[in-house]
């Protein structure tokens, strides 16, 4: 019997649970009233404060609401709240989870793609408000592969048919990097690797800004490119104590996690930089590789949008000049002379054209696998068609027995039928 219940008619205490007709109702043992008649409730509790239940908090929109789908949904919120979103990102995200689960697609597929929609109606939403959020962050916290969670985003934007804008990379380098414990001394990070946290930020914007501009991040995912960038932004800022420092230890050193193309992307920027560097007159006469090109980093990037016209743009412009006035000097019967006065290069040798500024996938196109022919087997018994038979008649004799075979086998077929 509940605590603080009474009969409205007899004013009674002794309530007792009832079941008809499947549903729970208090009835009073004394005069037979049923107390919570057209009452919608859910829990005995309930029941005995007498107190009415709001719909979406009761069994009947539960009852429409799968398990899968209340456990989906579940996780959208819990998703929503670990990230710390606002509370108008966790109601999208759900109206979103709530749509793409209509669709029969997605209500039949598999567990695993059903855990990975969590996350993408998550992504879509912080996309849609310009919330710096990556996919591997979600997909680290959903223990999720990374290919699966990328299709599945795809599908569902097409599915819902949303409008979902590219990610803001300033604003992703700056929440990414502010993830790095390099801004303050500690037992696992030594002084000399302390670095001023705004000086790094601004040196990093510019080396994302120069991947932008040189097609290193185009359709590609942005954290390896921002995870090199860093890395020389840092190494650049104090050269002397930090150049004998790797990217894997500098990723440990910031307690964050390598990405596997990060060692690729870095390669392509030294590459970018020794082109630029070869632009400074002050650094020509230097012989500068990809170490110790780090420590004019901030000379390249002053003048970088300089530098990259002249690196990638104009030394093409040079060179097809060059070759015009060598080729007017050969046509003149002074090919010689223009050759070794002005390339100085020896005689039937051409200047090597710089590199285009073009996107990697360009420069460095997939291989495309060779199909295997067909393996055919010849007999010998094969048919010959009048059309290839020419080719095996070699003397006229061959020819003149092809001829009247020809006409005997046309008169044959030409003659009348027998009776």
């Amino acid at each position: 019997m509940p605590s603080g219940g009474r009969c409205p008619d007899c004013g009674s205490t002794e309530l007792v649970e009832d079941s008809h007709y499947s549903q729970s109702q208090l009835v009073c043992s004394d005069c037979g009233c049923v107390v919570t008649e057209g009452i919608l409730t859910t829990t005995f509790s309930d029941e005995g404060n007498l107190r009415e239940v709001t719909y979406s908090r009761s069994t009947g929109e539960n009852e429409q609401v799968s398990r899968s789908e209340q456990r989906g949904l579940r996780r959208v919120r819990d998703l929503c709240r670990v990230l710390q979103l606002p509370s108008t990102f966790e109601d999208t995200a759900v109206a979103y989870y709530q749509q793409a689960y209509r669709h029969s697609g997605i209500r039949a597929a598999r567990l695993q793609k059903k855990e990975v929609l969590v996350g993408c109606c998550v992504l879509i939403t912080c996309r849609q408000h310009n919330w710096p959020l990556t996919m591997g962050t979600i997909c680290t916290l959903l223990y999720a592969d990374l290919d699966v969670f990328s299709g599945t985003y795809m599908q569902i934007v097409k599915l819902l048919g949303l409008d979902v804008p590219s990610l803001c990379l300033t604003d992703l380098v700056k929440t990414y990097c502010g993830s790095f414990r390099l801004f303050q001394a500690s037992a696992s990070v030594p002084a000399k690797y302390v670095e001023d946290k705004e000086k790094m930020l601004s040196r990093t914007l510019q080396l994302v800004e120069l991947a932008d501009e040189t097609w290193l991040v185009t359709g590609r995912h942005p954290l390896p490119v921002i995870t090199a960038a860093t890395f020389l932004a840092w190494q650049s800022l104090k050269p002397s104590d930090r150049l004998t420092c790797s990217l894997a230890r500098f990723c440990k050193l910031a307690n964050v996690d390598l990405p596997y193309p990060a060692s690729s992307r870095l390669q392509e920027l030294l590459a970018v930089l020794l082109r630029m560097a070869e632009q400074l007159a002050w650094l020509q006469v230097l012989k500068l590789d990809k170490r110790s090109v780090v420590k004019h980093i901030g000379d390249l990037l002053q003048h970088r949008h300089t530098l990259l016209r002249k690196a990638f743009r104009e030394g093409t412009a040079e060179v097809e000049a060059q070759k015009e006035l060598q080729e007017q000097g050969q046509g003149q019967g002074q090919g010689k002379e223009v050759g070794s006065s002005s390339l100085d290069l020896p005689e039937g040798k051409r200047p090597a054209s710089p590199a285009l500024l073009l996107p990697p996938c360009m420069l460095k196109p997939p291989k495309r696998v060779c199909p295997t022919p067909p393996v055919s087997t010849v007999t010998g018994d094969e048919n010959i068609s009048d059309s290839e038979i020419e080719q095996y008649l070699r003397t006229p004799q061959e020819v003149r027995d092809f001829q009247r075979a020809q006409a005997a086998r046309q008169a044959a077929t030409s003659g009348p039928n027998p009776p």
